[in-house]
Order: structure tokens, then C-alpha cells, then sequence
């Protein structure tokens, strides 16, 4: 079951995503379970659920329990239907969603943004996926990990350690660019990083979460950028 649809409910400054996995895109796109998927959503963010656990027992509006209505779709659309993933937000600023094809969301906590900036802010974490807000949460046994795999690339290429130094901590800082959302080139604009994007508006990103379709499930591998980048006009 790695097909299926990301869920947006919000209310406010309060948002979350539900991740409900199908076995085929043709579920996915029914009409039934379309709807199971929505009222899930809502009945997470209703009733402040946290997590998976306590969403199956949770009442929604179509009647019984999120578990027993995933059964009766079950039993009607003939496939293995997973309510797999939740993600909660209560933004300390101002909530920003962004929806991609109904197969990857991104909720953005963002303050002093303008609603333009906040959702290409969205968009470019929806095509870009950062692991992290900025450098210094990368856990640092990660970064001493990539800062090994660095130095062995390189330190048999017979230059002064010094030279080599340098050009591992020029690596690492790459990396972690690539990693961390601040650090990457903005998707809207690849002649500015989105820090640079954030510091011209005088914004700041709080948090950030995202959930996309099937990750962790084997499945094809699709390329969410260039879907992002051509609704956006800019591929």
C-alpha cells in the first residue's frame, strides 16, 4: 500500500497532515475514499490528536470510529487501506499549508512573511524536502559522519593538511546547505538561498513539516522537484 493521499485540516494557526495509504493511484483518486481521507484529517484536528494509535479510535462524522470506517472502505474498495502518518502544527506565528497533488503537504510555522513568500517558502520544502531548519540541528554525529566520509575522499591526494582542512570544511558546509532548508538555493528564485530570501523580508522560518506519499514504502521513485517547479510555472 504506497499509493494513496496526504490530508490537510486546519483551523487558524492549527493544522494537520494524515497520510492514508492505498495499493493503487485508482483508489487513491475514489470518490469514497477521498472523503474517508478528508474526515479523518478533520477529525484529528477536531479533537487535538496526536498520534496514529489515537486517531483509530477517535469518532468522525461519517460515523463509528476511524478504524471501523477503514474496514467498511476496505470491504467496499476491495484494497489494503492504511491510515499510516499524522503531523500536527500549532504555529507560534503565522501558518503556512501547501498541498502538492494531494501526495505531499507541508505545514510552515513563519513570522513577519508576506502570504507570497510564506507559500513559496511551502513550496520549495514540498520540492526540495530539507531534512532541517538550519545547520546546528543537524545531529552531530551525522555531521562528524559526513565530515569522515570527507576526508577520506581526499586525504590520500598527497596535499599539506592544511590544504586538505580546508577543503573538507568547504565539503561539510555543502552538505549541510543541501540538508538544511536555510542553506539551500530557493526554488523560486536560484539566485538567492531561502535564508537570504527569509533575511530580505525580514521573516523567519520556526518549523516546518512535510509528509509526501509512500516514503519508506518501496515504490517507484518520482520526481517531486520538477513536479513542484512546473506548477509553479517555473520548470
Amino acid at each position: 500500500a504506497a499509493e494513496g493521499r496526504i490530508a490537510l485540516a486546519r483551523s487558524g494557526t492549527h493544522a494537520v497532515l494524515v497520510e492514508v495509504n492505498s495499493e493503487t493511484d485508482f483508489v487513491a483518486k475514489d470518490a469514497n475514499f477521498t472523503a474517508f481521507t478528508h474526515a479523518v484529517a478533520q477529525s484529528a484536528l477536531d479533537q487535538a490528536i496526536a498520534t496514529i494509535d489515537a486517531l483509530k479510535t477517535t469518532k468522525i462524522e461519517q460515523g463509528g470510529t476511524v478504524e471501523e470506517a477503514r474496514q467498511t472502505l476496505v470491504a467496499k474498495c476491495g484494497e489494503n487501506i492504511q491510515v499510516r502518518r499524522l503531523l500536527r502544527m500549532n504555529a507560534k506565528a503565522t501558518l503556512a499549508t501547501y498541498v502538492h497533488g494531494n501526495r505531499i503537504g507541508v505545514l510552515v510555522d513563519v513570522r513577519n512573511a508576506s502570504e507570497e513568500l510564506a507559500k513559496g517558502i511551502a513550496m520549495h520544502i514540498a520540492a526540495m524536502n530539507p531534512q532541517y531548519l538550519s545547520a546546528d540541528q543537524v545531529p552531530m554525529e551525522m555531521v562528524q559522519k559526513e565530515r569522515e566520509i570527507a576526508l577520506a575522499q581526499i586525504q590520500d591526494s598527497g596535499k599539506p593538511p592544511e590544504i586538505i582542512e580546508k577543503i573538507v570544511k568547504g565539503k561539510l558546509h555543502k552538505i549541510l546547505a543541501e540538508m538544511c532548508l536555510t542553506g539551500q538555493s530557493y526554488a523560486l528564485d536560484n539566485q538567492m538561498t531561502v535564508e537570504q530570501a527569509l533575511q530580505q523580508a525580514g521573516a523567519e522560518v520556526l518549523d516546518f513539516k512535510r509528509l509526501a506519499v509512500g516514503e519508506g514504502i518501496a515504490k517507484k521513485e518520482e520526481d517531486f522537484a520538477s513536479e513542484v517547479m512546473k506548477q509553479a510555472g517555473l520548470a
